[in-house]
């Protein structure tokens, strides 16, 4: 039996307190299959993501290929939300990969901003029954969960120019696509 993990996100963009969290899951053998899942219409943030699906999952593929391959060949970008029509819900995504890993440990990753707000997720109730949530705690937030030193680092920083904390090959997609205006 094997711990598949979902790491779901925006990921406008993907960056480095990303990556440390993928790193971590891996390495620490806290999951042994982790599937990046760029989200397609998230529900519960504020606006619309900048860049669309399609490049978001590209910034995603870029990024993971720079991991080393102990890290690498441990991880997948899949891309069932942005390729789902209409709302993307926890719920329909966990019960895609319980049927494509039958048998497996299903574990739900959320950074300590999400975990807080699970429980408005639509069926939250079956969320909690099919996986296990693990809460990874990030700095300004309360703490709920496991602590793997998880950077400070904002995507709405990258967006507003704010900080570069992206791989190399993650910035010049953004540069080669003008995503973020800056």
């Amino acid at each position: 039996m094997s711990r598949v993990g979902i790491y779901g996100g925006t990921f406008d963009p993907i960056h480095n307190g990303h990556l440390h969290v993928i790193t971590q899951l891996i390495e620490k053998k806290i999951i042994d299959r982790l599937l990046v899942i760029p989200a397609g219409e998230p529900l519960l943030r504020d606006g619309a993501p900048i860049a669309s699906g399609a490049q978001r999952r590209t910034m995603c593929q870029l990024a993971i290929s720079k991991l080393p391959a102990e890290i690498s060949s441990h991880v997948e970008v899949n891309p069932i939300e942005i390729l789902r029509e209409g709302p993307s819900y926890a719920i329909d995504t966990i019960e895609a990969v319980r049927s494509t890993y039958p048998g497996d440990d299903i574990f739900l990753i959320l950074g300590a901003d999400a975990f807080s707000k699970i429980d408005q997720w639509h069926r939250a109730d079956e969320i909690h029954a099919l996986a296990t949530v693990i809460c990874i705690d990030r700095p300004g937030f309360a703490h709920h969960g496991i602590d793997i030193g998880a950077l400070d680092i904002s995507a709405t920083a990258i967006r507003q120019g704010l900080s570069a904390d992206v791989p190399e090959i993650v910035w010049a997609f953004i540069r080669e696509n003008a995503l973020y205006d800056n």
